[in-house]
């Protein structure tokens, strides 16, 4: 590492420490030729995952969305919002794990609703009626007969 001061390229490690929660390292080092201290942070650089939306459009992956819509369909609902907090953490893990620099919003959408039916069936169908643009009543019920029919099977 290169020290800030006298531009000499080397320097030794003093001390590490993990800062952000696991997520980088802080580093105190001295300057090999100077002997001036100076701090230096090392942070995993992520990839951005870009989401296309139905219409073609491209933007990037904000998780705050997921766990807004999850939130809205949860609401006045027994579900802590920590379990929607992992929940929102485990997808983004999952898509970040994938390898995948584009994700459709739809195969998003199937991932949270997978997930929210195995934690409320009420939050579950009412986050589906927004997702999958239900039109009418009808509509509702197929969806509630199809939940019934897995649920069955179990």
């Amino acid at each position: 590492m290169r020290c800030s001061f006298c531009g000499y390229p080397d320097s030794k490690v003093l001390d590490s420490r993990p800062v952000e929660e696991g997520n980088g390292i802080r580093r105190r080092r001295e300057c090999l030729s100077c002997g001036r201290r100076f701090t230096t942070y090392e942070r995993v650089e992520e990839t951005n995952i870009l989401v296309v939306k139905r219409n073609g459009n491209r933007e990037i992956f904000d998780k705050n969305k997921i766990l807004a819509g999850l939130v809205r369909a949860c609401d006045k609902r027994p579900v802590p919002a920590a379990i929607l907090e992992q929940l929102v953490a485990d997808i983004e893990r999952d898509l970040r794990n994938s390898a995948e620099r584009e994700v459709s919003a739809m195969r998003i959408g199937d991932m949270v609703m997978q997930r929210l039916r195995a934690v409320d069936d009420v939050a579950y169908v009412r986050f589906a009626s927004v997702y999958r643009k239900f039109e009418d009543v009808e509509t509702f019920i197929q969806e509630i007969h199809k939940m019934m029919e897995n649920t069955e099977q179990y």
